[in-house]
């Protein structure tokens, strides 16, 4: 990592900064501003663990049987690249390989516990990030998810972020694809929230579809071809204005 940066994006998982920002941070790079991806859902689980079906079954959905965390990793640096951006792959593992210290059971099996709960293990989780994020390399901007979709992991990040920077000092970005659905984005909007939009040229909105397109594992989750991903994510662009960010308004 340098010594300082331009803005720092934190991205939940292996492919949410590019999904959502993409545009931004290629302008920013484009002009030689350093930036700095941070994903801390980038560990492996941990040893022993046994993964829960519906693991299994993303596994199998991303033809990824083995190895999966380090082929997502691959993925990554490749999609940085295109962007031209720094990043560093934290070891916190994705939710669905979590679990209870207690029990040893899954703490999120299904989708829906996903969208719907946090396990209090988690809470550890906050506070450890909360720490790291605190030791990053100052920037002028913090860029963090602000949870559209309810992912528990965007959640954990967005709290550890407004615990180490405090909300006044934070940019937050719709969170692409689930940002897309009718009535996401703003059941999680607070209402001192104020909108920006980022215009995209066509060399943004080229290199966003091309780094989003890098994460070949994920694919098959959001999109049924190149010509799909290109078509939803212009189409996204085009409603929101090239890609809409929000802070906090004082009063």
């Amino acid at each position: 990592m340098r010594e300082r940066y331009k803005t720092i994006y934190l991205s939940p998982h292996l492919d949410d900064a590019a999904l959502s920002c993409g545009g931004r941070i290629y302008l920013e790079t484009a002009v030689s501003h350093p930036v700095l991806i941070v994903t801390p859902m980038a560990g492996s689980p941990a040893l022993g663990v046994q993964l829960s079906d519906f693991a299994q079954e993303l596994h199998q959905r991303w033809e990824l049987p083995q190895a999966a965390v380090r082929t997502r990793r691959a993925e990554d640096v490749a999609a940085c690249q295109i962007l031209g951006a720094d990043f560093v792959h934290w070891d916190v593992p994705d939710c669905v390989y979590r679990t209870d210290p207690a029990t040893g059971e899954p703490c999120y099996s299904t989708w829906e516990s996903i969208i719907t709960t946090q396990h209090p293990a988690d809470d550890a989780v906050i506070a450890q990030l909360a720490k790291q994020f605190a030791q990053l390399p100052p920037a002028d901007e913090v860029v963090v998810p602000l949870t559209a979709g309810q992912h528990v992991d965007h959640r954990l990040v967005r709290q550890a972020a407004e615990l180490a920077f405090g909300v006044e000092q934070l940019l937050y970005y719709e969170d692409y694809p689930y940002a897309a659905n009718a009535g996401a984005v703003t059941a999680v909007l607070h209402p001192t929230m104020q909108s920006t939009q980022i215009m995209l040229p066509e060399t943004a909105v080229a290199a966003k579809i091309d780094a989003i397109w890098a994460y070949a594992s994920q694919r098959s989750s959001f999109f049924a071809s190149r010509r799909d991903a290109d078509h939803k994510i212009r189409t996204y662009a085009s409603q929101v204005g090239g890609e809409r960010y929000w802070r906090w308004v004082n009063g």
